[in-house]
């Protein structure tokens, strides 16, 4: 499990591939080691993985078919930034709100809007089906960060970015036409998800019951 506040940023040094299947050897920052073991859960951009090997900050993680399919992580190349954040801890304080490191697509930055001590980011959802988890207002994973969702149109979103995020992750050097990782918050897909079926179980019994008061005597 983890919040959504991003500790830091790794450096990806070294990238292993094999026939459906990557490793990569991150850096990682110091702060950020200590009581790291294998077997231990990472997000990178929000995806969680799982560490294989450790020697001094050079930190390993595996990636299989189905995370380089629904993930950026594919994209990554030597000498590329990435958003880290270790498991979170029962005492830990939950300044964004609970994600499972659980990707469920990318999306596309569409459009980029920079003013003063501000950025609006626009992304455009290739899979249409989630943009009924994402409201106004609403919790959102975008690359492993918890963020608030601002406007919503049919297949895109945007979230407004403050200079500490910008400085803090990788937001700020993203860039139109870059894929971004989408969380979904899961509070909000249960919810969806289970008025949808009760909407659906009333539609049917009342037709149901409609076809039978039609049914002669």
């Amino acid at each position: 499990m983890f919040t959504g506040i991003v500790q830091g940023t790794g450096t990806v040094v070294s990238v292993i591939e094999k026939p459906n299947f990557r490793t990569h050897v991150i850096k990682m920052p110091t702060a950020m080691l200590p009581n790291l073991t294998l077997g231990a859960s990472v997000a990178h951009n929000g995806c969680c993985l799982t560490v294989t090997k450790i020697e001094g900050d050079l930190v390993s993680f595996d990636m299989i078919k189905e995370t380089l399919r629904l993930t950026n992580l594919g994209d990554l190349q030597e000498g590329d930034a990435v958003n880290l954040e270790r498991a979170a801890s029962f005492s830990d304080e939950i300044g964004g709100h609970l994600m499972s490191g659980h990707i469920v697509c990318t999306a596309e930055v569409a459009k980029i809007l920079t003013s003063e001590n501000n950025r609006q980011i626009w992304l455009r959802m290739p899979h249409t089906e989630y943009m009924k988890y994402i409201l106004h207002k609403g919790y959102i994973g975008i690359d492993g960060i918890s963020l608030t969702v601002g406007e919503v149109t049919a297949s895109r979103f945007c979230v407004h970015l403050i200079p500490e995020t910008l400085e803090r992750t990788t937001l700020g050097t993203k860039r139109l036409g870059d894929k971004i990782n989408i969380e979904i918050d899961p509070q909000t897909q249960a919810i969806v998800d289970t008025v949808e079926r009760v909407l659906a179980s009333r539609e049917a019994a009342m037709a149901a019951a409609a076809a039978l008061a039609q049914q002669p005597e």
